[in-house]
């Protein structure tokens, strides 16, 4: 089997379903061959070992490990599902301070292990806040640490498919941007369906603000579905980031990343991003008056929990960030 790399790939959190997933995506694309999971919970990480060796995977070297040191020393590629889940009835932000303390032990091993590591994709909730606080404590540059946030754009493409009765695939110019989260800013203006822009599809007003909860709503529902929160689709987009960063076909959903430019400064944030071997590019959002007024109300409440992990110690003031790490 032909691997895209031979560099080492770790999977954190790789005992629970998110993490077991992502390691069999990855070996599954081709990816790398070297594999190293990692958890805190040892017989889960050993199953999950055990299975991919199971599996068969050509030429595949997986290893796990419940030590940070042995886990980050020479990744070169690491992608962390190793918060706490969301259940029924909580929303992202309220896994805010556990998952932020997490987040920040997470940028420390990186910055004493593998200050190298060449790019990083942080996917536990909530991802624009538990990402910027990995990034600060990290020292790495923002082109190297990106957030998982495709979910929200795939759920709203999803969603338009299915009310015209079309494949995903017909459904272009989809996409959501700001927070991962309830606050999220949906942009369907250049939206089309079959190369038809959405204005001329007949959809009523009401029933697109139905699609765009909906949309919000997506990962609340799988919840309710499924009796746990997602994790096949946040572990294939998650791959897929990180596909690209190894050199493999350019990622062009929207990716959180670290915004400091114009009116929105100091977040992590969906943007209109592009993940390549050369790290993350981002350009800003166009859309309609309203649309962009929705994105300055998610840009607002990206800076609230910001400044919650700020007041909690988490993170030092942003005035103090460049002591920590020098790059933002």
């Amino acid at each position: 089997m032909k691997y895209l790399t031979n560099e080492k790939l770790t999977i954190v959190g790789a005992g629970g379903m998110i993490g077991s997933n992502m390691a069999q995506t990855a070996l599954m694309l081709g990816l790398t061959p070297n594999i190293c999971l990692y958890d805190i919970f040892e017989p889960g990480v050993h199953g999950v070992a055990e299975e991919m060796r199971h599996c068969g995977f050509e030429g595949a070297n997986i290893t796990w490990t419940t030590d940070p040191e042995t886990a980050f020393t020479d990744a070169k590629y690491i992608v962390s599902s190793g918060g706490a889940p969301r259940k029924e009835g909580m929303t992202r932000e309220d896994l805010l301070k556990g998952n932020c303390q997490i987040a920040a032990q997470f940028g420390d091993y990186i910055k004493q292990y593998c200050p190298d590591v060449k790019h990083v994709v942080v996917i536990f909730n909530p991802a624009d806040v538990t990402a910027l606080t990995a990034l600060i404590h990290s020292g790495l540059k923002p082109s190297q640490l990106t957030s998982l946030a495709a979910l929200d754009s795939t759920r709203l493409r999803s969603n338009l498919a299915k009310e015209f009765g079309v494949p995903q695939s017909a459904v272009t110019g989809a996409h959501t941007y700001g927070g991962h989260g309830e606050q999220m800013a949906v942009f369907a203006s250049q939206v089309k369906v079959d190369g038809k822009p959405l204005a001329e599809m007949g959809l009523s007003a009401e029933r697109m603000a139905e699609i765009k909860q909906e949309t919000i709503q997506g990962g609340s529902a799988i919840i309710k579905l499924r009796g746990r929160s997602s994790f096949q689709s946040p572990a294939y987009c998650s791959v897929k980031m990180i596909e690209a960063a190894m050199g493999g076909a350019p990622f062009t959903l929207p990716a959180g990343t670290y915004v400091n430019c114009g009116k929105y400064k100091n977040v992590m944030m969906a943007m209109p991003t592009t993940i390549d071997a050369t790290g993350v590019h981002f350009t800003l959002p166009q859309g309609t008056e309203e649309e962009m007024a929705a994105l300055d109300a998610s840009y607002a409440h990206l800076c609230k929990m910001r400044d919650e992990i700020v007041e909690l110690g988490i993170v030092p003031a942003v005035s103090e960030w460049t002591k920590d790490n020098p790059n933002l």
